[in-house]
């Protein structure tokens, strides 16, 4: 459903690249998964230019995340949250995060379910910014790359074999990445216990 309503978006963008631009970016916020198999089967099928399509990824997977830290530097503003995480146990986390800021951003990019609470987190205890940026960037870059990568190949898949019914198979594929991601993250939080 999420990946039609994706490819609603860029079928209403046209051929324009500002539009097509636009409507990866907003599916990015819609269901970031979705948005690079969407896109990686419009490149596939050549209705998307390739730096376009990861260029427009890149740049909402990215803001997304930056929006998640900003989320945590609003919460760290209203005082009844703020007071839940007293200024010593902020300073810890802080310096926890400073000299590590990116593995924990790289774990949780391809950890499903730690990019909410670390982004928010580290937002929330005032990291450092460029750093949060520059191991966003870095960390979008890889996962983003390596997802589009096996979409296309999946894509083309699709297209050789299903033909008319190649978006059933790629909301399939959408489908099980997102419930793959959960139960990964499930068993992690589970083995943690």
């Amino acid at each position: 459903m999420l990946a039609s309503s994706i490819s609603s978006l860029l079928a209403l963008a046209g051929h324009s690249p500002v539009f097509q631009a636009g409507a990866i970016i907003i599916g990015t916020f819609i269901l970031e998964d979705a948005a690079t198999v969407v896109a990686a089967m419009q490149v596939e099928q050549g209705v998307l230019p390739l730096p376009l399509a990861l260029g427009a990824l890149y740049v909402g997977i990215v803001l997304g995340d930056l929006g998640l830290y900003g989320l945590g530097r609003l919460s760290a503003r209203i005082g009844w949250l703020a007071r839940r995480l007293p200024p010593h146990r902020q300073a810890a986390i802080r310096d926890f995060v400073a000299g590590r800021i990116f593995r924990i951003v790289l774990v949780s990019r391809f950890l499903p379910g730690l990019r909410l609470p670390t982004y928010t987190t580290c937002g929330f205890v005032k990291a450092d910014l460029r750093q949060f940026t520059l191991a966003a960037v870095v960390a979008t870059s890889c996962w983003t790359s390596l997802l589009f990568a096996a979409s296309m190949r999946v894509g083309q898949f699709l297209m050789d074999h299903l033909g008319a019914w190649r978006w059933a198979g790629a909301i399939g594929f959408v489908v099980f990445i997102v419930v793959a991601g959960r139960a990964a993250a499930t068993g992690l939080r589970s083995a943690r216990r």
